[in-house]
């Protein structure tokens, strides 16, 4: 087994509850861990032997494109999404952070971490 993991991926999205996040948007990062298989890869360095990463991010760019009330919303979407796309996965897990959320007290970020 092994461990693919893409780290602090960055986007300008519109989610949140309140109507003015959803217009002017916000700052969010996103974490992806994925455990598969590396045995092939890592002895015939072929990449039809491995997942593909660029489709995973696409998979997370598309779903942080679509707005969502909730971070868990978009946390589960792109679970299944990888579920859907990649049947080698033996686990995933995701993490999508916004940055400055407004809650009425500073901080740096409000996250939500979803596995499966």
């Amino acid at each position: 087994m092994g461990l693919i993991q893409i780290e602090k991926m960055e986007f300008h999205s519109f989610h949140g509850c309140y109507r003015e996040e959803r217009i002017a948007g916000n700052q969010f990062l996103v974490d992806m861990e994925i455990e598969t298989d590396l045995d092939k890869p890592s002895q015939t360095d072929k990449i039809e032997d491995a997942l593909n990463y660029q489709k995973a991010y696409d998979i997370v760019k598309e779903q942080m494109e679509q707005k969502s009330h909730l971070l868990e919303n978009v946390a589960g979407r792109i679970l299944s999404g990888l579920y859907d796309s990649f049947g080698e996965i033996v686990h995933a897990k995701v993490k999508v952070s916004k940055m400055n959320p407004q809650m009425g007290g500073r901080m740096e970020k409000v996250s939500v971490t979803l596995s499966r």
